[in-house]
């Protein structure tokens, strides 16, 4: 393989204008995906590699627009807020041809640590519904749960289906310019994403069905069906086919496409809170033309102060009154459980590696970022001293928003950190500054490093299941390393490749 692809490096065929030339993409001292050094593959990408360097300029005009026509024709969209009249658009969803490759031998390894690092997540949030013995044994400090805007008492001494909270999970993985993957944050309220995940193997496919041929890329069709199957093991009724309901809280939610597109594709019935009811019986019931229908299990995709107004916010509408009644007398399931964002906290992200150690007895398998704990005295004046240097960022804002990146802020915005930070120590964390890691993208006709992360899903039920890769964020914009999409940052596939040729 290696001796064909210098052979087509050096002999261009004849009048083919050879659009992407490996030997002039410059990695630059990172840990780039595809390319090693210049103009040398990576094992695992290597027949993608030779691929894309035998395709003139017109090719790749042709295979981005034939993306683009797929995208289009297959309707993948996400919403963008205006913060000027707060309205919602819907965009196009923004996809690089060129996909990530990871081989199959270190993806297993990345695995490991995911299905060990969400075993001990489950427990620990069990342990703080429960007897909170983390809490009383010194490993987890008192006042992190004390100030946990995501604690909910209302799930005190409950135990739902299999002893597991948090059924689906998104850890966002970063690599460093060591190569080393590393867990930047779990994911644990309502993670999304997994439809664009599915789309982008659906696009690819599409456009470059030969590849799929030639490669042997694992697949990640069977996400869905593994949803439903983990999603029906956790009914309360035992019926040969549990009513699996997807709950959303209406059109203009940001993330409603992938709410109805997962609905779809589990052959799930998919609702607002207006189309449920509890009965006296404390049973969920869904209304249809036919009648009253009873409901098993509930995939939430509203947060918990918005699914039950008996319960939470009194003034909500998007949820079910008596939800909570009826989840705590074991009469309907519900995947997330509330109250499973307690750790879904930048700030509890930082103990992981100590529940995984307290509970599994083990060391992780996945190293966190290091991280400073602005609630401890020694690592806040740290922080307030190199603020410069780190990423500060917010205990419970997602998107990239409300975090600070020192070594691009002006002294003005670091200031304005620094008294968030003396004002509400528990609020925030730092990190240092990650050198991601990078791909080859396409901008224009050629290819350009661009900075990226992953989000792989991972399920937990009877058994874990961890998806093959995930969704692959890429940060469009040159030398950025935000790569959610409200923030101009795209999309591509990420493929699982086994050079081994086993199972």
């Amino acid at each position: 393989m290696a001796r064909e692809y210098n052979k087509l490096i050096c002999n261009k065929p004849e009048g083919r204008s050879m659009a992407i030339r490996w030997g002039s993409y410059a990695v630059k001292g990172l840990h780039d995906e595809l390319i090693q050094t210049r103009g040398k593959p990576r094992p695992a990408a290597s027949q993608l590699c030779q691929f894309l360097h035998g395709l003139s300029d017109k090719e790749i005009e042709e295979y981005k627009s034939a993306s683009e026509l797929a995208i289009k024709l297959m309707g993948i969209t996400f919403t963008v807020y205006s913060d000027q009249d707060g309205g919602a658009i819907d965009r196009a969803w923004p996809f690089d041809i060129i996909p990530r490759v990871i081989d199959k031998r270190e993806w297993k390894e990345v695995e490991r640590g995911l299905i060990q690092r969400v075993k001990a997540l489950n427990m620990f949030i069990a342990d703080l519904y429960g007897q909170q013995k983390i809490v009383k044994d010194g490993v987890f400090p008192a006042e992190l749960l004390k100030d946990s805007v995501n604690y909910r008492p209302q799930c005190v001494g409950v135990k739902p289906p299999q002893g597991v909270w948090a059924h689906i999970c998104g850890s966002d993985l970063v690599r460093d310019k060591d190569g080393k993957f590393y867990v930047l944050e779990d994911n644990l309220r309502v993670p999304s994403g997994v439809s664009y995940m599915l789309e982008n193997r659906q696009v690819m496919k599409r456009v470059f069905p030969e590849m799929f041929g030639n490669e042997n890329i694992l697949p990640i069709d069977d996400y869905a069906s593994k949803l439903y199957d983990m999603l029906a093991s956790l009914s309360p009724r035992k019926v040969a086919k549990p009513e699996v309901v997807v709950l959303t809280p209406g059109i203009y939610n940001s993330a409603y496409y992938e709410h109805s597109y997962l609905a779809q594709q589990m052959g799930a019935e998919l609702v607002e809170g207006s189309d449920l009811t509890v009965g006296d019986d404390d049973c969920v019931y869904m209304r249809t033309i036919d009648g009253l229908k009873r409901v098993d299990v509930i995939y939430r995709r509203i947060d918990d102060l918005y699914l039950d107004p008996e319960a939470f916010l009194p003034e909500s509408t998007l949820g079910v009154p008596g939800l909570l009644r009826a989840w705590k007398a074991g009469k309907v399931a519900l995947a997330n459980a509330p109250g499973a964002g307690v750790a879904d906290d930048k700030v509890v992200y930082a103990y992981v590696p100590d529940f995984i150690r307290y509970y599994l007895k083990e060391e992780p398998l996945l190293p966190n970022v290091p991280t400073y704990r602005c609630i401890y005295k020694e690592e806040r004046e740290y922080v307030l001293g190199h603020i410069n240097e780190l990423v500060v960022k917010p205990a419970n804002e997602s998107g990239g928003y409300g975090m600070l990146i020192g070594p691009q802020a002006s002294e003005e915005e670091r200031e304005k950190f620094r008294k968030l930070i003396k004002s509400n120590p528990r609020n925030y964390i730092a990190q240092p500054m990650l050198t991601l890691s990078t791909a080859p993208t396409m901008v224009g006709n050629r290819v350009e490093p661009r900075h990226l992360d992953l989000r792989p899903f991972i399920l937990s039920g009877k058994e874990t299941y961890v998806t093959t890769g995930g969704l692959t964020r890429v940060a469009l914009r040159k030398g950025s390393t935000v790569v959610n999409s409200s923030q101009g940052g795209g999309s591509k596939d990420t493929w699982i490749v086994d050079t081994e040729g086993g199972n």
